[in-house]
């Protein structure tokens, strides 16, 4: 990164503003030359800015023209505002203009003056807003960093931001991500975030272009192939480069890479031996032309040729993202393509089911699928087993005041409003009362809501996204769910493989790793043995293990299995039991009903003479 590593000193900001000759050395290369272009086109510092903002109907059509893009960019804005909310500040998307598309912003951030300049539509171009990182990024096709007073304008010295460049396949520069703070504080952490958030979306649009290509990952060691590190190449089916990712091309720096290419020309052995070495191992040693050894790991092989038919053109359904938002790694070919079709199906607000063990990502990959979809309202979650049966209907669907006994004075919305223009996830959809199923097939059938004691319907817009581990046809076959909602919930069906079966265990964990302890690492003999455990709480479980890892681990990173034995106990109990021995012989006893019942909540209830309630608080962690 093209890092600012020292701050404008006093004296140039002064000889600044009094069209004084800025001394030299005391701002970066970049910033300095910022700072002369901005003086030639006859900027005043001391002024402020023109606050050039498009109408936001030319918002919406840059919004569709670059849609594959921004819809990658916003999977990777929501994971960035998780990994750094509370620290005030903004993540922006903008277009190769300089024109922002998309913003999420912390609260307070909003609220400040920035946060109402830095707004969709606003252009950050150099010429008219001076020295900014974004501007400055489109400039030197680079990673900036502008940091307080090194904003030309004297109006911006308080803020602190940071922006990268978005390539696509063919080297063009596409977009920018930015993070931008109201203080001057110098967060080389962010940067990093950023940087790797870019990368994600290069290698997006990578993984969503052509469906019959071969996507390989290369390093030059192993254990890097499942980090955005890696290069990325898609060939097509007879070994010919179609696209190739910024990684890529450096490791393979002196020979010609690009588009067109041939395998052959680049690697040895030849294409058809390593192909057939990916199958049957997943991972082939090469040596490239240069003579530089490489590893390369399969990330989807070609999808099959379409016949040619004389049929009606069917839609061509795009690929997940490669990096899905929410923090779910999606690396696993199996995984990867049980979601194609994912993006159109949120398009087209068609209703999606994810089944999977208990604790195997399945609202990571809701709040995935609602990244996807580019829908601007609320992502509202509800655990369908965790509702008494007599409000579920009124929880849904809302009420007027003095609707029923105990209903609210002033009345409630309901969560299916509150999901409005967003999307509602399902969680526990087996778990619905009978009587309220009638109610929520209605809905689906209409997309019109009316609450309990109210006389006014509402056209709603919705997303639903249901979940279960339950198998609902055999609930179906039971009469225990109705068949009509149960297809009509199943628009397009999801299976998540459980932990045991992922072949990107390893990014599995090295991204939890880093999301719990951001710098910590874990040796390369504990990931195996962890590979080779049969995880039957899946990610829950390899979270909690991690966690306790991390408090007995040396400063360096967990390079020992010795906490091995210690973190089983861990993942038998939830967080909160784990302290206390009886609290975690009863946790331990609720787990494990729950396992024997097929993760059926309901069940477990029964078995054990207690509350739904408190099955899901000691299952939930």
């Amino acid at each position: 990164m093209r890092s600012l590593s020292h701050p404008p000193s006093t004296v140039a900001r002064a000889a600044l503003e009094a069209g004084e000759r800025v001394p030299a050395g005391a701002l970066s290369p970049e910033v300095a030359r910022s700072w002369e272009r901005c003086l030639a086109g006859g900027l005043d510092p001391t002024r402020r800015p023109d606050e050039a903002v498009i109408p936001f109907a030319e918002v919406r059509v840059r919004r569709e023209e670059q849609a594959l893009l921004r819809r990658l960019a916003l999977a990777q804005m929501q994971l960035l505002h998780q990994q750094i909310a509370g620290s005030n500040f903004m993540i922006a998307f903008a277009d190769a203009g300089g024109v922002l598309l998309d913003t999420l912003s912390d609260p307070h951030f909003a609220e400040s003056e920035a946060g109402r300049s830095i707004v969709p539509g606003s252009v950050w171009l150099e010429g008219g807003r001076g020295t900014n990182a974004l501007g400055l990024a489109l400039v030197e096709r680079g990673p900036v960093a502008v940091y307080g007073r090194e904003h030309f304008f004297a109006c911006h010295g308080h803020l602190s931001c940071m922006a990268v460049p978005v390539f696509d396949p063919e080297d063009r520069l596409v977009g920018l991500l930015d993070a931008s703070s109201s203080n001057e504080a110098r967060q080389q952490h962010t940067h990093a975030l950023v940087r790797m958030a870019a990368a994600a979306v290069e290698n997006g649009l990578i993984a969503n272009g052509r469906s019959d290509v071969l996507l390989l990952a290369l390093h030059p060691r192993a254990e890097y192939l499942d980090t955005l590190s890696a290069g990325l190449v898609a060939l097509s089916p007879e070994g010919e480069v179609v696209s190739i990712n910024r990684a890529a091309r450096a490791l393979l720096a002196g020979l010609d890479a690009g588009a067109g290419q041939t395998f052959d020309a680049l690697f040895e052995p030849g294409f058809g031996s390593v192909v057939d070495e990916l199958r049957g191992h997943g991972i082939a040693r090469v040596r490239d032309r240069a003579g530089s050894m490489l590893y390369i790991a399969c990330r989807r092989f070609a999808a099959p040729p379409v016949m040619s038919s004389p049929a009606p053109a069917v839609r061509r359904l795009p690929a997940p993202t490669a990096t899905p938002s929410a923090d779910f790694v999606c690396e696993d070919p199996l995984l990867w393509r049980r979601m194609r079709g994912l993006s159109a199906a949120a398009g087209d607000r068609l209703a999606i089911h994810i089944h999977g063990e208990t604790g195997t990502g399945k609202e990571l990959m809701a709040r995935h699928v609602h990244a996807l979809s580019g829908r601007g309202g609320e992502f509202v979650a509800i655990n369908c087993g965790g509702v008494p049966e007599s409000l579920f209907i009124a929880e849904l669907f809302g009420h007027d005041r003095g609707a029923f006994t105990n209903a609210r004075s002033e009345g409630a919305p309901g969560l299916l409003r509150l999901a409005d223009g967003g999307t509602l996830f399902l969680d526990e959809v087996g778990d619905i009362p009978l009587t309220a199923q009638t109610a929520l097939l209605r809905f689906l059938d209409t997309m019109e809501v009316r609450p309990l004691g109210g006389a006014k319907t509402a056209k709603l817009d919705v997303q639903i996204v249901s979940a279960t581990n339950r198998d609902l046809a055999a609930a179906v076959a039971a009469r225990q769910f109705r068949a009509d909602l149960y297809y009509r919930l199943n628009g397009l069906s999801i299976e998540i493989p459980p932990l045991r079966e992922r072949s990107d265990f390893s990014a599995i964990v090295r991204h939890l790793l880093a999301r719990h302890a951001p710098g910590a690492s874990i040796s390369d003999v504990v990931l195996e043995r962890l590979r080779r455990r049969p995880w039957p709480g899946n990610i829950r479980e390899l979270q909690s293990w991690l966690r306790r890892a991390l408090i007995e681990a040396d400063a360096g990173g967990i390079t020992e299995p010795s906490c091995e034995d210690a973190a089983c106990e861990v993942a038998q109990t939830c967080a909160q039991c784990a302290g206390s021995p009886l609290d975690s012989s009863r946790c331990r006893r609720i787990r494990e009903t729950y396992a024997q019942s097929g993760g059926n909540i309901q069940a477990t209830a029964r078995r054990l003479g207690i509350s739904r309630t408190t099955v899901y608080k000691h299952i939930g962690d």
